[in-house]
C-alpha cells in the first residue's frame, strides 16, 4: 500500500467516495457514509442522593474510515463518550446509532455480539493476560470472534513483533505490550477501533511509534479510529477532533489535510 502526501493510501481520502458526475456531467457531491450517530445522549451517575451528570445531550456524527480524536481534560466525558459507543457501558437516554442499529436498545446478547464482533478496544494499561504468551493474547480473541479468524503471528509481525510471538508480558516493554494489545484489537477483524489513552503510560519515542502503527493500519483496512486523548500535539494526524469540557462538546474541528505521525513535532 503506497501512501500519498497527506498519509492516506492513494486514490483514498477519509473514507469518502471519490467526485461523481451525473448523466449530464455535471458535479454531484459525494454521499459520506455516517456509521456512528450521537443523538441527545445524556449520561448520569448516582452517587448516594445526587446525581451526576457526565454527558449532557452529545450530538455528532462519524464517518467511515475517519481517524476521531476526542480531546479533553480529565473528568471531561471523552472517555464515558467512549465507552458507551463501545457498549462498555449505557446511556441515561438519546441514542447511539452504529451502522443503521440504535445500541441504546440492544439487550445483553445483542449487546455482548457487537462488542465481541464489531468492536476493537486498546486500553492505556494494555490489559494482556501474563500467563499467556503474546501469540495467545491474539489468538485467544480471534477464537471468540465470529468473524474471519486472523492468523496471530502475521498480525505480530505487522506491528514489529515477530521476535516476541512467544515471549509473555513480563518479558516484554510497555510499547511492545501496547503492539500486542494492538494486534489483539485487530485480530477480530473490526468494523471500529476504540483507543483509550492508548499511549499514556509511553515514553516519546514510544508514544510516536505506536500512534504511527495505529494511523497506518487504520488508513490502510479503511478501519473507524476513534482516540481518546488529553494531548493536544496529537491533533493534527485527525481527521475530526471534538474537544470536551464538563461533559459537553464545546468544538468540533475537521482537518482536511491531517499530517502523517512522522510529521508531528512537541
Amino acid at each position: 500500500m503506497n501512501y500519498g502526501y497527506n498519509g492516506y493510501p492513494e486514490n483514498q481520502y477519509n473514507g469518502y467516495p471519490e467526485n461523481q458526475y451525473n448523466s449530464a456531467n455535471n458535479y454531484v457531491e459525494p454521499q459520506r457514509k455516517s456509521i456512528i450517530q450521537f443523538r441527545d445522549v445524556v449520561k448520569e451517575y448516582k452517587v448516594g442522593e445526587v446525581t451526576a451528570r457526565a454527558l449532557n445531550s452529545i450530538n455528532m456524527d462519524i464517518y467511515q474510515g475517519e481517524i476521531v480524536l476526542f480531546l479533553g481534560t480529565s473528568g471531561a466525558g471523552k472517555s464515558t463518550a467512549l465507552n458507551l459507543l463501545g457498549g462498555l457501558d449505557k446511556a441515561t437516554s438519546g441514542q447511539i446509532i452504529v451502522n443503521g442499529k440504535d445500541i441504546t436498545k440492544f439487550n445483553d446478547k445483542k449487546m455482548l455480539n457487537y462488542r465481541k464482533n464489531d468492536i476493537g478496544f486498546i486500553f492505556q494499561f494494555y490489559n494482556l493476560i501474563q500467563t499467556l504468551s503474546a501469540k495467545d493474547n491474539v489468538e485467544l480473541v480471534s477464537e471468540l470472534t465470529s468473524n474471519n479468524k486472523c492468523n496471530a503471528e502475521e498480525l505480530l509481525k505487522m506491528v514489529g513483533l515477530e521476535h516476541r510471538i512467544n515471549n509473555y508480558p513480563s518479558q516484554m516493554s510497555g510499547g511492545e505490550q501496547q503492539r500486542v494489545s494492538i494486534a489483539r484489537a485487530l485480530a477480530k477483524k473490526p468494523k471500529i477501533l476504540l483507543a483509550d489513552e492508548p499511549t499514556g503510560a509511553l515514553d516519546y519515542n514510544t508514544t510516536r511509534q505506536v500512534l504511527d502503527l495505529l494511523v497506518r493500519i487504520c488508513r490502510q483496512d479503511n478501519i473507524t479510529l476513534i482516540i481518546v486523548t488529553h494531548n493536544n500535539f496529537i491533533v493534527p494526524i485527525a481527521d475530526v477532533v471534538y474537544s470536551f469540557r464538563s461533559g459537553e462538546i464545546i468544538s468540533q474541528y475537521r482537518n482536511n489535510n491531517p499530517l502523517r505521525v512522522e510529521e508531528l513535532e512537541w
